[in-house]
């Protein structure tokens, strides 16, 4: 599909057409804004990001933005309820378990499928008149001044100029718009996996999702719709290849023998994926009339299930500041608006890394004073509520920082 206009000129263009651009636009479905939304792979395809095979475990906060963009009621015959949350470390004693009653929520979180989520996100976006989707268009270049951003893109074989007053990119961890604006990102691989499946447990999984540490680190089982569980089983690069390798009841057994028998026997394995492990961080989050959002400011590992989630964030923080200045007749991409999202997601994001990277460091650690130590916490967490709390807080993505509060979104109320 591609866009075409008399006028190229647009309020904002958003590089990326992934889950976080899409969310993006989607949250500013209903304002007077002209919108251009430029995604570089075709859609339905296990290429572009919001149709590969992948789930997220979208957090009670998570919902709560997509409620009050008025998405929630689309969503939600696709979502899977987790209404509590086991926690152990394979052959130590420390246990912890967090449940929706103990937080009084509907459900700590949600399981949905990538495909789904971006489905119903391009379904809004179909009908939205003020957002312009080009797609497939890849940017060729980008410039900016003080009055505006001006780029070229690449579509149906001919070059497209547009101008806009605010560029957002939301293009990932290899983005485009960093790399044409020379903004470095700092990156820490942790040598390790990510090998994703589905799989159809013996038992019903009751909306429980699980995370269990073992000698390679965390193995998450999370409850999806159908009595299916999403697994994410965190392994070394090479033991990774080997685990893929392996035939349906090699790689059923092994994967049994590292989860137990909490969900019975595993009946059913899906298609097997493999994404490398890293933390990458942008140097920075804007720059003059650009805004950095989701996997292109910010890549975390998926224990505790934070990526998505910390993207949203990002989406309902800007798409709030930017509704307040074009509301007051205010230039939505001036420098000072784009330092205030900037200095307002410093801390959440802050807190995430160091929560993420405690937990892999911790927990990937096989030396026997550390394994003791961590069962111990995980012992202490389950019997201290305050502690219990505070974990469940930050897991829902609730944390509402040293900057005072969760934006509108975060909060369950409109723009």
């Amino acid at each position: 599909m591609s866009g075409e206009r008399a006028d190229n000129h647009f309020d904002l263009i958003i590089i990326g057409g992934g889950l976080a651009g899409a969310s993006l636009a989607c949250a500013l479905k209903d304002t007077p804004l002209k919108i251009a939304l430029i995604e570089a792979h075709e859609l339905n395809t296990d290429s572009q990001p919001c149709y590969d095979d992948r789930t997220v475990a979208l957090s009670y906060g998570s919902r709560c933005i997509f409620d009050a963009m008025e998405l929630w009621p689309v969503l939600a015959p696709f979502a899977e309820p987790i209404n509590s949350i086991h926690i152990s470390d394979r052959g130590h004693f420390g246990v912890t378990r967090l449940s929706r009653e103990q937080e009084a929520v509907e459900a700590l979180g949600y399981v949905l499928e990538n495909r789904d989520i971006g489905q119903q996100l391009y379904a809004v976006i179909e009908k939205s008149s003020n957002i312009h989707l080009f797609c497939p268009a890849e940017l060729n270049s980008l410039q900016q001044d003080g009055q505006q951003v001006s780029i070229d893109i690449a579509i149906d074989g001919k070059t497209q100029a547009l101008t806009g007053k605010l560029l957002v990119a939301a293009d990932g961890n290899k983005s485009r718009v960093l790399q044409l604006l020379n903004i470095g990102s700092s990156r820490k691989d942790y040598a390790q996996s990510a090998l994703i499946t589905n799989i159809t447990p013996g038992k019903k999984h009751n909306n429980v999702a699980y995370e269990r540490f073992i000698e390679t680190g965390p193995l998450a089982f999370l409850p999806m719709t159908q009595n299916r569980c999403s697994v994410v089983w965190t392994v070394s690069p090479e033991q990774a290849d080997y685990l893929y390798a392996l035939d349906e009841s090699d790689f059923t057994a092994q994967m049994q023998q590292r989860f137990g028998f909490r969900l019975g026997q595993i009946k059913k394995v899906g298609k097997r994926q493999i994404y490398p492990l890293f933390l990458q961080s942008a140097t920075q989050m804007a720059q003059g009339r650009v805004a950095i959002i989701g996997n292109a400011a910010h890549s975390v590992h998926p224990v505790a299930g934070q990526g998505f989630n910390l993207a949203l964030r990002d989406v309902a923080l800007l798409a709030e500041l930017i509704v307040d200045k074009q509301r007051r007749n205010e230039d939505i991409g001036s420098p000072a608006m784009l330092q205030q999202y900037e200095s307002l997601r410093e801390d959440d994001i802050k807190r995430v890394y160091g929560f993420t990277d405690v937990l892999v460091r911790t927990f990937s650690n096989a030396i026997a004073p550390v394994a003791h130590a961590r069962s111990l916490s995980l012992l202490l967490v389950d019997v201290l509520p305050d502690l219990k709390h505070q974990l469940a807080v930050q897991s829902m993505g609730l944390n509402a920082g040293r900057h005072g509060g969760l934006s509108r979104l975060n909060r369950g109320l409109p723009l």
